[in-house]
């Protein structure tokens, strides 16, 4: 449960809300060419006026498997505290770059909504734009040349075009991916056949 909100903290976030600053666009997206405002730049617009004010900024973060759960918190010199409630953002990848990045986007859109801040930036577009139309028919192609490739440069080959085909849909890259794993894993059990028909009985050196 949420720990209620005291009067002296009520009292201070609104004189600091009324100071806060504007979260300048000072970062570039670099799909969408678009400026947006960055998460120092977010802290900058509030923390001044909040400190000003008695009140201290903390961003708790959670245990989370699939990516990270952030929430963002005031605190009032007298003890009181702001609770602003958790955001989950899911990692695009799962290492260390992708937790990373969906950290700093969790913070920083947990940081806007908790302020009042208006999110200036743009870089969440992709999130709203229809997913790009796969043609089933021409990845089935692709995933039986992966199959088919015969040596390693064709497999290379055939697993970048499959993938490229993609266009960034997880569930055919997940496709593609395993395409190519198989076709490993085939090779090496033909391999090991190949070894096993090897006649390795001792040679008869007897001469008649």
């Amino acid at each position: 449960m949420e720990t209620p909100i005291g009067p002296k903290i009520a009292a201070a976030f609104v004189k600091a809300q009324a100071q806060f600053g504007k979260a300048l666009k000072t970062s570039v997206n670099p799909h969408f060419k678009s400026k947006y405002a960055d998460l120092s730049s977010c802290i900058d617009a509030v923390v001044g006026a909040l400190n000003a004010n008695g009140i201290g900024l903390m961003q708790r973060t959670y245990e989370c498997k699939d990516g990270v759960m952030v929430e963002t918190m005031f605190v009032h010199e007298s003890g009181e505290v702001m609770e602003c409630g958790m955001l989950h953002v899911p990692a695009s990848k799962h290492d260390a770059m992708g937790f990373g990045s969906a950290l700093t986007y969790a913070r920083r859109y947990s940081l806007l909504t908790a302020s009042g801040l208006s999110p200036d930036d743009d870089d969440g577009v992709a999130a709203s734009r229809p997913a790009p139309q796969i043609d089933a028919g021409m990845m089935a192609d692709h995933i039986a040349a992966i199959d088919a490739s015969a040596n390693k440069e064709e497999l290379q080959t055939a697993y970048k075009a499959a993938y490229d085909a993609c266009k960034g849909d997880q569930t055919w890259i997940a496709k593609v991916i395993k395409a190519k794993a198989d076709r490993i894993a085939k090779a090496k059990v033909k391999a090991v056949a190949n070894l096993d028909q090897i006649d390795t009985s001792p040679i008869n050196s007897q001469i008649s």
